[in-house]
């Protein structure tokens, strides 16, 4: 007896010991939890070059079809198009649901990091639950509180191991309140265009001169609210261009619909097109763009710009009150000056933004002195690749628990 006892011992001292093992053997698990499609996008690259380096990683994501394509397993679909995502997610009791499914599935799966992507309203609670179950947090986009809402800055610090910043002013920003950061350049200015490619789509736009994009924005209720005022704005110029042509982009098939339906009869020379933003981009001599990082894709390419939000008038005087920055626009913002005239937010009609269109379409210097301050803007992104350097520090973080 006292043989088998000593046999039985051991066998459980194997069997805890093979245990222990293949628990160490085991790769980790990183939770990504997106809710907006541009969400869905920044994280996808980072899923991608992850996995490229630690292939055995485990990967779950409550997120969208791009992150699922880069290799995540998909456990809840929260972004399927501009239709989803924090319109619906603003509802807080479907939040709740939300972050109570997140937690049971947690409760099953050992999660060693959390990377939250943008959307801190939605991703705040998870975080606190990831936080709670022993996980590191790791911001994928920085939570803006520099522009308002900095009274949630001890929430973050709480709920962070590194936030990991897409422009070049937030890592100070962040570090300076304690709250560890680090630039990582954005997937917007830190990408190679294929010229091949732009040729070959801009074949199909309109022919005419002088030619000008509207970008009326990628949210529903951006589209709504800006797309009638951007379509006045080229039916003023084009009385007074009458070879102008323009082209306004749907960033999906959703605002397509939303487009249509506010502006029913399009003026001479407008067309739509959905998607291909870059070829209208490099097609354009002029492009008048909803705020957003819309404003960033027309930097990369030099192109001068004119920014735009419309709101209404309660709105326009709550966002003077709220609103922190001196400037609305990002590439203003990174300048730290007004090199692109901004009308955010806006409340007025479009007479106001058409005497700013007309000085660049009237006089090539005032677009060429724009050009080279956006090129200046880009230079402070020089030398960054956001998706590898993001890998990079989130396996750093799981290995250390800190950055060097």
């Amino acid at each position: 007896m006292k043989h088998s006892g000593r046999r039985q011992k051991d066998q459980d001292s194997t069997g805890a010991a093979s245990t222990s093992s293949q628990r160490a053997q085991e790769k980790p698990t990183i939770l990504f939890t997106a809710f907006e499609p541009s969400g869905d996008a920044h994280a996808a690259p980072v899923i991608r070059e992850l996995l490229r380096r630690e292939p055995g990683i485990r990967i779950f994501a409550s997120g969208g079809p791009r992150m699922q394509q880069a290799g995540a397993t998909l456990i809840e679909r929260t972004v399927e198009s501009s239709a989803m995502g924090l319109e619906a997610l603003n509802r807080s009791l479907i939040l709740r649901k939300h972050v109570k499914r997140i937690k049971r599935w947690a409760s099953e799966h050992r999660v060693v990091a959390h990377v939250p992507v943008d959307s801190p309203a939605a991703n705040f609670p998870i975080s606190k639950a990831m936080r709670s179950a022993g996980a590191r947090i790791i911001h994928l986009v920085a939570p803006q509180m520099w522009a308002w809402g900095r009274w949630r800055i001890a929430k973050l610090r709480r709920l962070t191991s590194v936030v990991l910043c897409l422009m070049p002013f937030e890592e100070q920003w962040f570090t300076e309140r304690r709250v560890p950061a680090k630039f990582i350049g954005h997937p917007s200015i830190n990408r190679t265009l294929k010229l091949e490619d732009l040729r070959e789509r801009m074949h199909g736009l309109p022919q005419g001169a002088p030619r000008l994009a509207l970008f009326p924005g990628s949210r529903s209720h951006e589209v709504r609210a800006n797309v009638r005022l951007l379509a006045d704005v080229y039916n003023e110029l084009q009385d007074r261009h009458a070879g102008m042509r323009g082209v306004i982009v749907a960033t999906d098939p959703r605002m397509a619909r939303i487009i249509h339906k506010k502006v029913k009869v399009f003026p001479t020379g407008l067309h739509m097109i959905t998607g291909f933003a870059d070829a209208v981009i490099a097609w354009c001599d002029l492009a008048l763009a909803v705020s957003g990082t819309i404003t960033l894709d027309i930097a990369l390419q030099r192109k001068p710009m004119i920014g735009v939000y419309k709101t209404g008038w309660l709105s326009w005087l709550g966002a003077k009150l709220m609103l922190r920055t001196s400037y609305r626009l990002l590439p203003n913002i990174i300048a730290e000056r007004e090199i692109v005239p901004e009308f955010v937010p806006y409340a007025g009609g479009p007479m106001p933004i058409v005497k700013q269109a007309t000085r660049f379409l009237l006089d090539s210097k005032n677009a060429a002195v724009q050009s080279e301050e956006l090129h200046r803007v880009c230079l402070r992104f020089a030398n960054h690749n956001p998706a590898v350097e993001a890998a990079r520090i989130i396996l750093q973080v799981i290995q250390q628990g800190s950055m060097k």
